[in-house]
């Protein structure tokens, strides 16, 4: 598979996330800190926080649910999951929201993180196709020699790419894998050619298709649509944390799960406009009407109670095993009782 030149800058920009977190982030002994009150303080690192998939996380700290939880949270962001994974592993916060396939993944590397809320049993994602292209992708199967667009190298678009690509007849190394970010930039290689499709999340989705950009072709926001392009379900957005932290701290993670389960339940029980009007206005972009049609579009991929769904677990592990060269080495090994518990959100409900 052919590759442009983002990796280099993607491990520069870890480097340096590292470094601008040292100061505020954990030690890794993986003990959490604590105020003045006893109250205990969190880092959350959110691998793009202005992303439809990740919304929990700010509409949590919107409604004051950490606060009424008794923890104190600090929630900071980086657009890209596989980056947000090493901040967590180099020990600079507590905890990421991200794909839950990195778990998986830091398995295969003797790491043991583990997610412990559920956010998606969905990726929450699809592949749009360009204005230009319509004509001439119709299908994965028209994959070959295209520029398919994905967040970064090694990210779960990456992968969910591959597997479509395969299972559709088209070899990895018969197309050209972009690194094309999301948002402004996502859109821009739409535009100048950069890219002939894409994975991408909602606002991004709601974008492409109300500018005219492109088209949706595969709709991964829903259960019926991931089960028809991956064959089951994908659980995707959640909040993973290092085991040790987890172990020595669990009446701090039960209060962030409390706080986030509180928040998926809200989510079902309010429209998409009530939604809406509780996040920071930047994030609907200068359109308001644009953003909540994105969340309308995204919210049935959330869980109502966190908990991991059946099987899922599953298909995440037999997309990687197949297209993670990492995951793959090691996939008879991987033990997924390890990757998720779902003891926290149960306790929660």
């Amino acid at each position: 598979m052919k590759r442009t030149t983002g990796r280099l800058a993607a491990t520069a920009l870890t480097l340096a996330l590292a470094a601008s977190t040292a100061a505020c982030g954990r030690s890794s002994s993986g003990s959490s800190d604590d105020d003045s009150s006893g109250t205990p303080k969190v880092s959350i690192m959110v691998g793009g926080i202005d992303k439809v998939i990740y919304l929990p996380a700010m509409l949590t700290e919107r409604l004051g649910y950490f606060k009424d939880a008794g923890v104190d949270v600090s929630l900071k962001t980086e657009p890209s999951g596989a980056t947000a994974e090493n901040v967590l592993v180099a020990g600079k916060v507590d905890g990421v929201v991200g794909f839950y396939d990195h778990t998986v993944t830091l398995q295969a590397q003797g790491k043991c993180i583990e997610s412990v809320v559920q956010f998606a049993k969905v990726p929450g994602e699809a592949e749009v196709v360009s204005a230009k292209s319509v004509g001439a992708i119709g299908a994965p199967t028209d994959f070959k020699g295209k520029k398919l667009g994905v967040t970064s190298p090694g990210s779960s678009t990456d992968y969910l790419t591959q597997y479509l690509a395969t299972k559709h007849g088209v070899d990895t190394k018969d197309y050209t894998t972009v690194t094309a970010g999301a948002g402004s930039t996502f859109l821009a290689a739409l535009d100048n050619g950069g890219i002939d499709a894409g994975m991408t999340t909602d606002p991004t989705i709601a974008q492409v298709v109300s500018q005219g950009k492109g088209k949706v072709l595969l709709d991964m926001r829903t259960e019926e649509g991931t089960k028809a392009a991956l064959g089951g379900l994908y659980p995707a957005a959640s909040m993973y944390m290092d085991c040790d932290y987890v172990k020595n701290n669990p009446e701090t993670v039960q209060k962030v799960v409390d706080a986030f389960v509180k928040t998926l339940g809200w989510i079902h029980t309010h429209s998409a406009a009530d939604i809406a009007a509780k996040m920071p206005a930047d994030y609907a972009g200068g359109n308001p009407a644009l953003y909540e049609q994105s969340i309308k579009d995204s919210s049935p991929m959330f869980t109502t109670d966190g908990v991991m769904p059946d099987g899922g677990p599953q298909t995440v592990l037999d997309v990687l095993g197949t297209f993670s060269d990492i995951v793959k080495a090691k996939k008879d090994d991987i033990d997924l009782s390890k990757t998720y518990t779902t003891k926290f959100a149960q306790a929660a409900s």
